[in-house]
């Protein structure tokens, strides 16, 4: 588990092809490796690997083909930079909110737009994923936690301030950028927890007022 509060800004030092997957060899900037071990989790801009070989300042990752087909990591090469975070101990603040490093989907940035010291970021996201987000909610983006400002359809916006510019990647991108996109955790275990036994095969997907209503929540009305 993770906060979504980045540690450091690193960068790809090399990548290498191992029978179809790929194996990075990541430098960690300023990320304290000397308290991870072989075998520790590692969020590389939102993406949870583990960690196969440390020297610091550098660490190795292996990516599966699955995580090569979900997530933007397929597109780094040498040199670009990446969001990293060592797993939550039970000491770590929780800045952020709960992130697993599961990456449901790729977004699209789809506008950017300078508001003062801040940059307003409109993503676009598939259907699929659209109905987990929520105004005020919480959304991971290439590993960094953020709070959603605006919903409209499957487009979302977030506020970047000054401080998440400079500490993290999310700085660098531009219009038709791709991002690794995490829901909020909440948002899925309640879809699936308000659906019942053999219902759930059947189901309609998202959360609908009507399904609220079948597992108790809403008003008398609406019951």
């Amino acid at each position: 588990m993770f906060t979504g509060i980045v540690q450091s800004v690193g960068h790809i030092q090399s990548t290498e092809s191992r029978g179809g997957d790929q194996r990075f060899t990541v430098h960690g900037g300023n990320l304290n490796l000397r308290r991870c071990q072989l075998g520790d989790s590692i969020a590389v801009s939102g993406v949870c690997l583990t960690a196969v070989e440390l020297a610091p300042p550098l660490f190795s990752v292996d990516l599966s083909l699955e995580t090569l087909r979900l997530s933007a990591l397929a597109a780094l090469k040498p040199a670009d930079a990446v969001n990293l975070e060592l797993a939550l101990t039970l000491d770590t603040p929780l800045g952020g909110h709960l992130v697993s490093g599961h990456v449901d989907g790729l977004g699209v940035v789809v506008a950017l737009d300078r508001q003062a010291r801040s940059t307003r970021m409109g993503i676009e996201v598939p259907p699929d994923l659209s109905r987990y987000i929520a105004s005020k909610g919480s959304i991971t983006l290439d590993g960094v936690s953020l709070t959603v400002n605006a919903v409209a359809g499957n487009r979302f916006e977030v506020n970047l301030i000054p401080h998440t510019l400079e500490s993290t990647t999310l700085h660098s991108f531009s219009v038709g950028r791709r991002v690794n996109i995490e829901v909020d955790l909440v948002a899925r275990y309640l879809e699936r927890l308000l659906q019942r036994g053999d219902e759930a095969k059947d189901a309609p997907q998202g959360v609908t007022a009507e399904l609220l209503a079948r597992g108790g929540f809403g008003t008398p009305e609406t019951r």
